[in-house]
């Protein structure tokens, strides 16, 4: 599966959550798309079709591809700890996801251009991998030459900052400090990690 670029309300109606962030569209129309509205009948979603459901959704919310997806898993299944949490807190750790958080740009699909067109620094070294990893006490930032595009400006003044525990931005120098791996409450999608587990485990 490429990356979706499509209408996105579309997609959040899918999964009846707002994965994109706030959505005027989704709020008037709360429920699945297609022609026949909340007047279509539905036949029951097996458990496998629940599972599946859970894995797009989180994939579609963190704009990654399949293949990319089933790595994070495998190497979460061979860390230490609930495999489930340790695959959202690979998916928090990328750089693109990172850059995010700290509002440098408004949309993960945004943030992973940034990173690909080396605008983004961690500690002080240009990296444009958006898969890249984050490790705590790393220094996030904006490449000096970077600071005056409108695309970051306009998204900083937006404030739309996610303001989270693991994460430190300090406004004036454009950089944000990644403390630590936030624990599986800390992190606010809605996603249950158990039901992907389960997926990958037939």
């Amino acid at each position: 599966m490429a990356r979706y670029l499509g209408p996105k309300s579309k997609i959040a109606r899918k999964f009846g959550d707002p994965i994109y962030g706030p959505d005027k569209s989704f709020e008037k129309k709360n429920y699945p798309p297609g022609q026949h509205g909340t007047n279509k009948r539905r036949k029951k979603t097996s458990e496998y079709g629940i599972q599946l459901k859970e894995k797009q959704k989180a994939k579609y919310t963190y704009g990654i591809l399949e293949k990319q997806f089933l790595n994070l898993f495998k190497k979460a299944s061979r860390s230490k700890g609930i495999t489930g949490e340790v695959l959202l807190q690979l998916l928090e750790s990328r750089l693109d996801n990172v850059v995010y958080r700290f509002g440098i740009a408004p949309t993960r699909n945004g943030a992973r251009q940034l990173v690909s067109h080396c605008h983004i620094t961690v500690n002080d070294i240009v990296v444009n991998i958006p898969s890249y990893t984050v490790k705590a006490d790393d220094i996030v930032g904006v490449r000096e030459k970077s600071k005056s595009l409108e695309v970051i400006t306009s998204s900083l003044e937006s404030a739309r900052y996610a303001n989270v525990s693991w994460l430190e931005w300090d406004r004036d120098k454009l950089k944000g400090k990644f403390l630590n791996v936030p624990e599986r409450e800390e992190i606010p999608e809605n996603i249950k990690e158990r039901l992907i587990v389960e997926l990958f485990s037939k």
